[in-house]
């Protein structure tokens, strides 16, 4: 029977997004891993295999519509045997406006259209069914194959999209195996009612408001309606608190000024800001339980320094992920860091390079900005502000001299990190920063 290839979701924030481009037309023929579409989502533009192969019965959605919901019908693949007349003949959902799904048709229930989390293709109604009676989720393709080599599907475990069964799956399994056994599935709990909040004012009563203002209005895109949902989601739900402190650059900047001069004949110049990197990825080690992220129902401690960087775009901000810092030289961090700053402002990135780690960084620093608290990025646990380094009169064996102090505010999540365990990571940094050269020990 018709195969729908859905809408995928190419990121676990990915909500909707714009089919930008087309790479088959109907009536050809694709292959499982087959490019057949660009995705644009709220980070970046990206490539969409085929799953299965057959022929492209019909498309759905024209390319160049945003606003399409995950698991929306896009296109409808054919396999063998099959031409469009065995098409079905419901409608996909419309294009939703403004970010929003439209009214009228919706796309199918999730038993019939499986979300293809991996960012692969679609799931037609199941015929095979488990002992239990429950369905089994397999492509045409690979219930054939099965069927071809007497497998009983009931005893295979599928990689594909919400454990799919696809055509990898039963090419390499054996005849003979016992199905497993079916978990028994527990009623979902209702949830409990959250205390009402005050409603904020409408869209419509805020344009009445301004009606006597000139103003111009900015469409959301997808990345700026992500970092709304995101941070509003950050304030209301995580517990911040604000540890602060400073730290003198001195010796800092007579050493990275060193540095670059031996760097100038490789193109390498070292930035405060890849001290600052390497600074917190030794301090995630000497204080392993604040490298850590909220997992809902407990926390997960990273063994290796992941550390994000906030990179400011046009439009937005992308925070590509350091990984495995700690090992890693000044040098290497500085090449990888201008090489992930790049890629992000063309919106190149992919995202397992801005996806993960446990700790960020955010410097305003080059802005003349002294001292600010940032947002955390959920799951992280902490961020650090980074201010300017400003020449500040200090005390030093009872005298006074001046000495470039940067401010730095860690923002905590409470749940995560405790006070004094944030206090130490704090410290740990700063004692870097003051004493560069022991981060090339």
């Amino acid at each position: 029977m018709p195969t729908e290839i859905l809408m995928p979701a190419l990121s676990p924030t990915m909500e909707e997004g714009t089919l930008a481009k087309w790479l088959v037309k109907e009536g050809d023929t694709v292959s499982s891993g087959d490019i057949i579409a660009e995705i644009e989502t709220d980070k970046a533009t990206m490539e969409f295999e085929a799953v299965d192969e057959g022929t492209i019965g019909k498309i759905l959605i024209e390319e160049g519509t945003s606003g399409v919901p995950v698991n929306t019908p896009i296109a409808v693949l054919l396999e063998e045997g099959e031409s469009a007349d065995d098409i079905d003949s419901a409608a996909p959902a419309p294009a939703a406006k403004d970010g929003q799904p439209a009214s009228g048709d919706q796309a199918k229930p999730a038993e019939q259209a499986a979300p293809a989390s991996d960012g692969k293709s679609s799931s037609p109604l199941p015929e095979a069914k488990a002992g239990d009676g429950s369905r089994i989720f397999a492509s045409p393709l690979a219930r054939r194959i099965a069927a071809d080599k007497g497998l009983d599907l009931a005893a295979i475990k599928g990689s594909g999209p919400h454990g799919r069964i696809v055509k990898a799956d039963v090419e390499d399994a054996k005849p003979g195996a016992k199905p497993a056994a079916a978990a028994a599935a527990e009623p979902a709990k209702p949830a409990a009612a959250a205390p009402a909040a005050p409603a904020s004012p409408s869209a419509e009563t805020i344009k009445k408001i301004y009606a006597d203002r000139e103003t111009v209005e900015v469409t959301l895109d997808g990345m700026r309606r992500t970092i709304a949902a995101r941070l509003g989601e950050a304030k209301q739900t995580i517990p911040h608190f604000y540890l602060r402190r400073s730290a003198k650059l001195d010796a800092l900047m007579a050493f990275r000024a060193t540095l670059n001069k031996q760097l100038e004949a490789r193109g390498i110049k070292l930035s405060v800001n890849d001290f600052i990197i390497k600074a917190s990825a030794l301090a995630l080690q000497e204080v392993p339980e604040a490298n850590a992220v909220w997992a809902g129902d407990r926390i997960l401690q990273l063994k290796p320094s992941d550390v994000a960087v906030a990179v400011a775009i046009e439009g937005g901000l992308f925070t590509p992920v350091l990984k495995d810092a700690q090992q890693k030289t000044l040098s290497t961090l500085s090449a990888e860091m201008k090489d992930l700053a790049a890629r992000a402002k063309t919106r190149k990135l992919a995202p397992h390079e801005y996806q993960g780690g446990s700790f960020a960084i955010s410097n305003l620093g080059m802005f003349g900005i002294e001292n600010f608290d940032a947002v955390i990025n959920p799951p992280h646990g902490a961020i650090l502000a980074v201010g300017a380094g400003i020449p500040t009169p200090v005390v030093e064996d009872g005298e006074v001299v001046i000495r470039n102090v940067m401010s730095m505010t860690l923002s905590v999540d409470h749940r995560v990190i405790d006070g004094a365990l944030g206090a130490q990571l704090l410290e740990r940094i700063v004692a870097h920063l003051e004493n560069p050269m022991g981060m090339l020990a």
